[in-house]
């Protein structure tokens, strides 16, 4: 493992090309299939060679631009959060990610999961600390990208200007799944893998690559823990918007677990409960916590919530806990 927490990667497009997973391509263009059984049907196969001699002039004109950060920290599971540390003496605190459990019954002998179980425990009474680590990432394709479509709109031709938005879409998946390659690598495990491009993208190796935002982890929020872990926006120039999406679209975000046992989930509904333990752990006021988990909520939060956008400003909050909370404003 790199001594190094942070790195900066500048991948050439070329690098990339042989991990794209066209499946979600197709998908795009509202055609059903798996790729390449898909190119039986002779719209989806005219679709791809235009794709192919898209992505031909892209690579070799070098039209648009990959790159990436993304670094090794140590780490440990305090309760539901995970704790990152400068350093290998775990005295000091860098930064902690907060988790959500699933709240739903399930047969006996079945766990409600949470992320931070694939990292090992801080140090409890009478017992050591396991030297466990978390990864970090952000990638993107996407620099270029508004400028080539304005080409192609200057020209009336919408159909490459979608094309382009699709193809750096999948080059920016394309190297994240290059990137967790590189890392399981550098970390360790993954130096013996075998596997396909086709394995790849089945992600058939050990461990995962949850990002903010999805089942696993739905509180987007936690990119701003993870912009300020990476500098991500000075290292790669991939800016978050208010609503923490990222800037160029085409960008990938998120944590590697290597846990053997590591694994996709949803948290699925929360209760009221957690919400508050989730809140008075970030350390954010409960009605911005409601406003962005709003899906995910099994209960009618207060309707007098203030706007998520607040809630992204430096100013202290008050909160219907009594509490009040000051938010570091990030990505503006």
């Amino acid at each position: 493992m790199p001594r190094t927490p942070i790195l900066k990667s500048r991948i050439t497009l070329a690098d990339l090309v042989p991990f794209i997973d066209w499946s979600p391509f197709f998908h795009t263009w509202e055609l059903r299939g798996r790729y390449p059984a898909i190119l039986e049907n002779s719209e989806a196969r005219k679709l791809f060679e235009d794709a192919q001699a898209l992505l031909s002039q892209i690579v070799s004109q070098r039209l648009l631009a990959a790159r990436a950060v993304y670094g090794f920290f140590p780490a440990n599971a305090v309760g539901d959060d995970v704790v990152l540390y400068p350093d290998e003496s775990r005295q000091a605190v860098l930064t902690r990610f907060h988790f959500l459990r699933q709240q739903m019954e399930k047969p006996a002998g079945q766990l409600n999961h949470c992320l931070a179980d694939f990292i090992a425990s801080a140090q409890q009474a009478g017992h050591s600390t396991l030297p466990d680590h978390l990864g970090a990432f952000a990638v993107t394709a996407g620099f270029g990208v508004e400028e080539l479509c304005r080409r192609f709109e200057a020209d009336h031709d919408d159909y490459n200007s979608i094309m382009v938005k699709a193809l750096a879409d999948r080059l920016a998946e394309a190297f994240a799944e290059y990137l967790h390659k590189r890392v399981r690598e550098e970390w360790g495990y993954g130096k013996s893998e075998r596997f396909t491009t086709d394995d790849l993208i089945r992600e058939k190796y050990r461990g995962i690559r949850p990002a903010a935002g999805y089942p696993a982890c739905p509180d987007h929020t936690e990119k701003w823990t993870l912009w300020k872990l990476l500098e991500a926006e000075k290292n790669t120039g991939i800016r978050l918007t208010e609503s923490c999406a990222m800037w160029p679209g085409a960008s990938v975000s998120g944590l590697y677990f290597a846990h053997p046992e590591a694994r996709y989930f949803a948290v699925g509904k929360i209760g009221r409960d957690q919400v508050l333990d989730y809140h008075s752990r970030k350390d954010m006021p409960l009605q911005a916590v409601e406003r962005w988990l709003g899906p995910y909520l099994d209960y009618e939060p207060n309707a007098t919530a203030p706007a998520p956008e607040t809630a992204n400003g430096n100013d202290s909050m008050p909160c219907s806990c009594g509490r009040s909370h000051t938010v570091a404003a990030i990505g503006r």
